[in-house]
């Protein structure tokens, strides 16, 4: 299959003009007049293009076919493999790798479909059916990919894409990446491979696969549900519990789920207690900053979040919405905007006065962004922007901004005098320069998917020794 564009430029600027969908056989094609005219092509798929021959069926031997694309190695790639393994003279090529699980073989014309989609519009011959990339006495080849025992937010996109344009036997669909490496010569391959793994994925998201996907089973069985002796054993069940599952209960945490189960009259199992270790964590409820505070023995006429919204009582001037929504909101105006005739049906633009507030709001993303940046920074976007839309009666979606406070970069190959080499990190968060730029463009990419430009921020680095020995950073 392959996929035309025509486009055409009008003199004296934008202008609109009619557009006629007609439907054939083997797909759709446009034909208007104006400023751009899109127009799609669709023809069969050749065999004579190598890689790129097709089969017969689409999935006819296996419950996963592969496809690959020959991409760029992420920026910085090759910076972290010379510090990390003391070499100069190496080289690494990379392919993403889409693997296509479907519930039933396809045709030639399906097949063809899931080519086009997957060739995007850039470059598309670097996509074919066989890897580019084979290993020899010189080099390695690593792959990792997402943990096959949940499917991520990307393969459900991709498949609903798949579904849509007719390919209703798609039913997971996950990229994975594959690295070539060559040039590294260590007595130990294996521990290479293992080192230069640790590099390219994140643990906690993400694995190595050492073969081909041939099925998404991660071979992982559920554990039975288990009845926690609360009744019988009393508190020490509940602090047996929180140990060995890390629920991160305090004691009042216990005190108040003991006295619940006991009123119940039965045992909690471990998910009710896993469950409730989430839903009832600050994050969710604010049980501390809403809370009574009691400090050596004396109790708090306020809570945390009292004395912060008494500022609110004291100076309300021009807010309208506060610590009551979704977001805050301060006094606007009245200002001249478009609005269609009717709204709600099709109908010209005019311009009307209309009063609007202005709305601000922030969404704090700092332990999602520390264990994996580019999705942290993304889902932080998106709750920001879904917190707007859903203050009041709604709101318009205007642009964001975004702020990233980070320990020392350590820049590789550009020491600056007041970082510590020897400053260690946790092995469950990622580096201060990893956050640095996968969080952003992970914010970003969220902003350019919904509409919304990234237009304001600031960055900073920051982490001393300081002369009592102690240690800060951000």
């Amino acid at each position: 299959m392959e996929l035309g564009f025509v486009s055409g430029v009008g003199v004296g600027g934008w202008r609109h003009g009619r557009v006629d969908v007609k439907r054939g056989k083997r797909g759709m094609g446009w034909v208007g007049s104006g400023v751009r005219i899109l127009r799609c092509v669709v023809t069969d798929p050749t065999v004579s293009k190598g890689d790129r021959a097709r089969e017969t069926s689409v999935g006819a031997d296996r419950e996963v076919v592969q496809w690959y694309r020959l991409v760029e190695p992420e920026s910085l790639l090759a910076a972290r493999v010379a510090e990390r393994f003391g070499v100069d003279d190496f080289k690494i090529l990379r392919e993403d790798c889409y693997n296509v699980q479907l519930s039933e073989s396809g045709s030639a014309e399906d097949e063809a479909v899931l080519g086009w989609l997957l060739a995007e519009t850039f470059e598309p011959d670097r996509l074919g059916r066989k890897t580019a990339l084979e290993e020899d006495s010189d080099s390695f080849i690593v792959e990792v990919g997402p943990r096959l025992n949940f499917q991520t937010a990307w393969s459900a996109n991709a498949v609903s894409i798949c579904q849509a344009c007719g390919l209703r036997q798609v039913n997971r669909l996950e990229r994975s990446r594959r690295y070539k490496v060559s040039g590294l010569k260590p007595q130990d391959t294996e521990d290479l491979q293992t080192a230069f793994a640790e590099l390219v994925h994140d643990r906690m998201t993400e694995q190595v696969y050492q073969a081909p996907l041939h099925s998404f089973d991660s071979g992982m069985t559920p554990e039975p549900t288990v009845e926690i002796p609360v009744l019988e054993e009393g508190r020490t069940a509940l602090e047996k519990v929180n140990t060995e599952q890390g629920l991160g209960f305090d004691d009042w945490d216990m005190d108040y789920y003991l006295k619940l189960f006991t009123d119940l009259g039965r045992d909690p199992t471990n998910v009710e207690l896993f469950d409730m270790a989430q839903s009832n964590s600050e994050h969710s409820r604010h049980w501390f900053f809403k809370g009574k505070l009691v400090i050596d023995g004396k109790p708090i006429e306020d809570s945390l979040f009292g004395i912060v919204r008494d500022t609110l009582k004291a100076n309300p001037n021009n807010s309208v919405i506060a610590f009551a929504d979704n977001s805050s909101t301060i006094r606007g105006g009245t200002i001249s905007k478009l609005q269609p005739a009717e709204p709600g049906k099709p109908s010209e633009y005019g311009v009307v006065e209309r009063d609007m507030d202005v709305l601000f709001t922030a969404e704090t993303h700092n332990f999602p962004s520390g264990v994996a940046p580019f999705p942290g920074a993304e889902t932080g976007s998106g709750g920001r922007i879904r917190d707007t839309a859903a203050t009041g009666t709604g709101s318009l979606t205007i642009a964001g901004t975004a702020g990233y406070s980070v320990g020392n970069l350590q820049l590789p190959g550009y020491s600056l005098p007041w970082e510590d080499s020897s400053f260690g990190y946790p092995s469950n968060l990622a580096s201060p320069l990893q956050i640095a730029i996968d969080a952003s463009n992970g914010a970003s990419d969220y902003g350019n998917k919904f509409g919304e430009p990234l237009i304001n921020g600031y960055m900073r680095s920051y982490g001393i020794r300081a002369a009592d020995g102690e240690r800060r950073e951000y």
